[in-house]
């Protein structure tokens, strides 16, 4: 194995290793402290710019002609709304409060995200269909667009800002983030003057994965800060590990059972399981409780554990296959 591919494997781990690191040297050694303070809003402003420019790149490979809905991406769609409002739903029924709330808040945001843009590259690994997954992640964001606009303000009001003044202000911010990237996209792919960018972007090899990796270390150390600060113990900490495993597991599981009816498990099963965590940690800190930041923080650990498992169980499953074909002939 050559240098570039080890790094290759390696790079997601290295990225959230390297986050925590360079916040605990930024956060205990005090001659760094200044510098700390004064990067401290560049990291809030450029985490965006990232989340933006991976859906950039990666809708700018999309062939858009074969964007199509089918029946399976209602029903994930259908189930990720239910979810939410029956979150949303306990905590404005129950008035929770406290540690509750940040839990609950936790388990929201691993609900409440789109669809990750590398769903797709993890479906084409287990058998499924890229299409079928491309169009479910361009749907999802819209959802996510409009979801988050609506429950975040009635949980946590901004500022003391009314319902439909948060609203619009997290409406602006989410379409920045999620719609625009895909309007650019289709003007970059279809207008001609912009065919030589296009190819040029489009031949850069593993750029979105890149630009994944540099988010991945910007969040994971935005979550390690969340920890730090956290006015909590590690017991609760640690339940908001094991919920996130939790919605982790169930998500997988229903987006399957769902899929299993439309002949579509594992692209169903990877839309509603494998969340955009750099965008849920994103929205979790900047407009619930930092702590619930934690919760999508680990659910990076979760999804990717169970996505190893799948891709481990399909290949030896197509190698027994390609075993049992030829002792047949």
């Amino acid at each position: 194995m050559n240098l570039k591919t080890l790094l290759k494997k390696w790079t997601l781990p290295m990225a959230m290793l390297f986050g925590i690191t360079v916040y605990l040297l930024f956060a205990f050694i005090p001659v760094l402290e200044p510098a700390a303070v004064l990067l401290s809003p560049f990291m809030d402003a450029i985490l965006p710019l990232f989340m933006f420019l991976i859906l950039y790149v990666t809708f700018c490979k999309v062939d858009f002609r074969n964007l199509i809905p089918v029946r399976w991406h209602f029903w994930v769609g259908v189930f990720q709304v239910f979810f939410v409002a029956l979150i949303v739903g306990a905590i404005l029924l129950f008035n929770v409060k406290g540690n509750n709330l940040i839990l609950l808040e936790s388990i929201l945001t691993c609900i409440i995200g789109p669809c990750a843009a590398a769903a797709a590259v993890v479906t084409m690994k287990l058998g499924g269909s890229l299409e079928e997954m491309t169009t479910y992640i361009f749907l999802s964001n819209f959802l996510c667009a409009i979801l988050i606009p609506i429950c975040f303000p009635l949980i946590e009001p901004g500022n003391g800002m009314g319902f439909w003044s948060s609203f619009l202000l997290i409406l602006y911010k989410v379409c920045a983030i999620l719609v625009v990237p895909m309007i650019l996209a289709y003007i970059t792919k279809h207008f001609k003057p912009l065919h030589h960018f296009h190819l040029w972007l489009t031949n850069v090899k593993d750029l979105s994965f890149y630009l994944w990796g540099c988010s991945l270390t910007i969040v994971t150390g935005t979550t390690m800060k969340n920890i730090v600060h956290a006015n909590a113990g590690v017991p609760f900490l640690l339940l908001i590990a094991f919920f996130g495993l939790m919605i982790c597991i169930l998500q997988f599981a229903v987006g399957r059972y769902i899929g299993h009816f439309f002949q579509s498990t594992v692209n169903a099963g990877q839309s509603l399981g494998q969340k955009n965590t750099a965008f849920a940690i994103w929205i979790a800190y900047t407009y619930l409780n930092p702590l619930s930041s934690v919760g999508p923080g680990c659910y990076i650990l979760w999804q990717n554990i169970i996505n190893s498992i799948e891709i481990w169980y399909y290949g030896k499953y197509k190698t027994s296959k390609r075993g049992g074909s030829e002792v047949c002939t």
